[in-house]
């Protein structure tokens, strides 16, 4: 059960560029240049995102209003 919660808390590229309304090339592109959240890169060549990876990147990029 731990290993399907564990599953769940990680995304796929695609539900990544889903949730953020971007290609697959513009997540590849800021994955180049080391803009994109933080990825896993499985055994099997799959490329993963952690949930809180995710979150704490995106909190990275929010505007403070002044």
């Amino acid at each position: 059960m731990a290993t399907v919660t564990r599953l769940r808390a990680m995304l796929t590229i695609p539900e990544l560029c889903t949730e953020l309304q971007i290609s697959r090339s513009t997540f590849y592109e800021w994955r180049a240049k080391r803009r994109a959240p933080r990825c896993i890169t499985l055994p099997n060549g799959s490329i993963r995102i952690r949930r809180t990876d995710l979150d704490r990147w995106l909190e990275s990029h929010e505007d403070v209003a002044s």
